[in-house]
């Protein structure tokens, strides 16, 4: 007995384009599902035959049951078939179509646009007309046949359409791309003309030529748009050798270039440019250059707009030329005056503000990035079936690609596999000593480094440095780089006695370990500086030495930075060789906090030295390249690849947090606390840097009513503390609320994804409801039509019993 299902159409429905299932057989439901399962169950000498289906008998119906069984136990055995046609009716079992379906379909897409409703739709060409889950292989030589008579329809009635519209017909079919380039050049197939072609065939043909010349100048110019951005092939290269650990170093270093670039414009535009336009008067005789400089940063380099000394502290205009008489200039014949202390503290100001934004907003950005809401289940299934890009046509990036796709799975699998089993009791003390005793090492080596140098600074205070002995001025840089070079080595031996089981966890110690380090040897050059220095060197003029102090540090760090890479890498892999252990693995650890400190030297030095984030970009790029040929050539990939899915997190955090906030303390702490050199620089004469902006507002006050609302902008919203605490409150606000939003959203998931769950038990509940329904309808036919055909027993027949 069957069922019919009947849906009204909605109104939403009229005038959409028929289904292939639709167009096939408008009046019959459809079969595929139960086909197909009927034409897995046959053996291999009867895939090239299509019989009618014959009543299941006792033996068909225990062998369909076993069959079904085999696929999912806890189903019912078999589904009688008006189930079955119910469940073929159903939109998930439509969703496959084979290569002849999708043909037809576009087919009758093209013949309605060209308006030719005279031509029949493609019905009853066969069966791959249907949609199906049959394979491609199982098809019939007849409907191969019906296939290939399709498609010579479809490319002849592509051909009739414009160039433009067949290109979008051909872009939106579901084909291969292999399918989509037969199809593309069978319709472009030059006809065959017959005569001279006329003027407008010549039209048409400059119009066509035209077009493409437009179409391959906008594909070079997307391909230089994607050449000039940075590193592209280079990155792509390093993650698909050495996996995601190692890409994330050469991702935070392209990143840290972008923080110096958007750092370096307002000061160049404002600072530099201006100060450059208008110089000042010479202080003294501009020494030689004698080459030493490019270490020490002084010499030659003092008294220009590379440090803060060479900056006026008054107003520039622009001088006019007097009238013939040689009277004074008119008023409105000068220019408007540029305060140059008021635009160094703003500019300044405003380049660490806008840093600030942009280093959070990255950071929230690599947090989502990194800690999506849902869980990561099904990443493995992703990587497999949807990483592969299909429009890689060159034989190199196919095979970056395949390597990029091959360390990704690597590093899920081992990321997978690092659940181990828990430890003994024992087991876990004797490690916790172990751990805590690496950790006093550790801690111990980082005290001595900030005695170390807490002891020579102060021994350089006691006994000045002579002006002659300029030499002399790298001791103190080039202890402190000597000490960053070196503790490193000492806590990654360390850290072998430890024995991490995850690579992640491993890395996270060193990072933290260094980190300690370098921060604590800053804290106290930070202190040598404001602190002491200051009251040594009144007469003269202290910003300019702290600011040559960071551009003596920032050069010798890269110079160690490539005797590291040159004799460190390089001398370790000669050694592994020798020894036939291999090439080493690349420091993730060391390096990124040898970034991370680099930057921090140049937000330090921002204020007392403009031009050394340009010092900073220089470095970084040269870095780059060393850094990556040396990682080709000496390291090797990490022979436990792990997945650094949060490391770029991590190094954004630690370099907003410690790096930039402890830069940010430093420099309030110089504008607000410590008083100005009398000799030098815009704020020369003044109690703090800040007293620049009470001295502009003091100005504005005289000048009149029309700009009196700037004194008090400055007063209730500079001045005053609580505009402070209020966009403080603000902020954690906002955090707080973000943080109730993603954690509403991972609620919102977790019930989703038990109501898609109820819903598939409901699926199947109703499923074995309709089956137990179907088999009492037929039973109950069954007895019916026993008791029609078995007529009742006459008086003849009571007579012959």
């Amino acid at each position: 007995m069957a069922f019919v299902l009947h849906v009204p159409q909605a109104p939403e429905d009229q005038g959409r384009e028929p289904s292939p299932c639709e167009e096939s057989e408008e009046s019959e439901l459809h079969f595929s599902f139960h086909q197909l399962i009927q034409e897995q169950s046959r053996g291999p000498g009867e895939d090239r035959l299509e019989l009618p289906p014959r009543a299941p008998g006792p033996g068909a119906a225990g062998a369909a049951a076993s069959h079904h069984q085999a696929l999912q136990a806890p189903e019912p055995a078999a589904h009688s078939p008006a189930t079955l046609r119910i469940l073929a009716s159903m939109p998930s079992r439509t969703i496959g179509r084979s290569r002849g379906a999708i043909i037809s379909q576009f087919y009758n897409r093209t013949v309605r646009l060209r308006r030719r409703d005279s031509r029949p739709a493609l019905r009853g060409l066969g069966r791959s007309a249907r949609p199906s889950l049959r394979l491609y292989d199982l098809e019939l030589d007849a409907t191969a046949l019906a296939e290939e008579e399709k498609r010579v329809l479809l490319v002849k009635e592509l051909q009739g359409l414009p160039l433009a519209q067949r290109g979008h017909m051909l872009r939106g079919m579901p084909l291969s791309l292999a399918e989509k380039r037969c199809l593309r050049e069978e319709t472009r197939a030059p006809r065959r003309s017959r005569g001279r072609p006329g003027p407008l065939a010549c039209c048409s043909r400059l119009r066509y030529a035209c077009a493409l010349a437009l179409h391959d100048l906008g594909l070079a110019l997307l391909a230089g748009l994607q050449a000039l951005a940075p590193w592209h092939y280079a990155l792509k290269r390093i993650g698909g050798q050495f996996g995601s650990s190692v890409l994330s170093y050469f991702l935070f270093l392209k990143t840290l270039l972008a923080f110096n670039v958007l750092l370096l414009l307002p000061l160049l535009a404002f600072l530099v440019g201006v100060q450059t336009a208008f110089p000042p008067a010479p202080r003294g005789p501009r020494p030689a250059f004698t080459g030493l400089e490019l270490l020490t940063g002084g010499g030659c380099f003092t008294d220009t707009v590379m440090y803060y000394g060479h900056y006026s502290n008054g107003t520039l205009n622009q001088p006019c030329a007097g009238p013939p008489d040689g009277g004074q200039c008119a008023p409105e014949a000068a220019s408007l005056p540029y305060n140059m202390p008021l635009a160094y503290l703003f500019t300044t100001g405003t380049a660490f503000f806008i840093t600030c934004l942009t280093l959070v907003y990255s950071m929230s950005h690599s947090f989502g990035e990194s800690y999506r809401v849902g869980s990561t289940l099904g990443a493995h299934a992703i990587t497999v079936f949807c990483s592969w890009d299909h429009k890689v046509t060159q034989k190199w990036a196919s095979r970056l690609q395949h390597d990029n796709i091959r360390t990704q799975l690597k590093e899920l699998l081992a990321e997978w596999q690092l659940q181990g089993g828990r430890q003994s009791l024992c087991g876990r003390l004797r490690r916790a000593a172990l751990l805590a005793l690496v950790w006093l090492l550790c801690l111990g080596i980082t005290l001595g480094c900030t005695v170390a140098v807490y002891t020579f600074s102060e021994h350089l205070i006691e006994s000045p440095v002579r002006a002659d002995r300029e030499a002399a001025l790298l001791a103190l840089p080039l202890v402190v780089c000597l000490l960053n070079l070196g503790a490193p080595y000492l806590f990654r031996g360390l850290a072998a006695l430890e024995r991490h089981d995850s690579p992640v966890l491993e890395v996270y110690v060193a990072v933290c370990r260094n980190l300690i380090l370098k921060m604590v040897t800053l804290g106290i050059l930070c202190y040598h500086w404001l602190g002491r220095r200051v009251a040594t060197l009144q007469g003269q003029c202290w910003e300019d030495f702290v600011g040559q102090e960071l551009y003596r540090l920032t050069v010798l760090d890269f110079l160690f930075a490539l005797l590291d890479t040159l004799c460190g890498e390089l001398g370790w892999r000669l050694i592994s060789e020798r020894l036939g252990r291999g090439k080493p693995e690349f420091d993730i650890a060391r390096n990124v906090l040898e970034l991370i400190h680099g930057q921090t030297l140049a937000w330090l030095g921002v204020l007392f030295s403009p031009l050394l984030p340009a010092v900073q970009m220089v470095k970084l790029l040269l870095l780059f390249y060393v850094k990556k040929t040396s990682l080709l050539a000496n390291c090797q990939a990490p022979r436990r690849p792990w997945l650094a899915s949060h490391m770029s997190t991590v190094f954004i955090s630690l370099l907003c947090f410690p790096s930039f906030l402890g830069a940010a303390i430093f420099l309030c702490y110089a504008v607000w606390q410590v008083k100005p050199s009398s000799l030098c620089g815009p704020f020369r004469g003044l109690d703090s840097m800040y007293e620049a902006g009470k001295v502009w507002v003091r100005r504005l006050e005289r000048a009149g009513p029309r700009v009196s609302w700037l004194p008090w902008v400055h007063r209730y919203l500079v001045e005053n503390t609580f505009p402070v605490y209020l966009l403080s409150a603000l902020l954690l606000a906002i955090i707080y609320l973000n943080i109730q939003v993603v954690k509403g959203q991972r609620e919102v998931i977790s019930l989703l994804k038990e109501q898609i769950s109820n819903e598939g038990e409901d699926k199947i509940f109703l499923i074995n409801k309709l089956h137990s329904v179907c088999e009492r309808k037929e039973r109950s036919g069954a007895g019916r039509t026993q008791e029609v055909a078995v007529p009742p027993a006459g008086p003849a027949d009571h007579r012959e019993a």
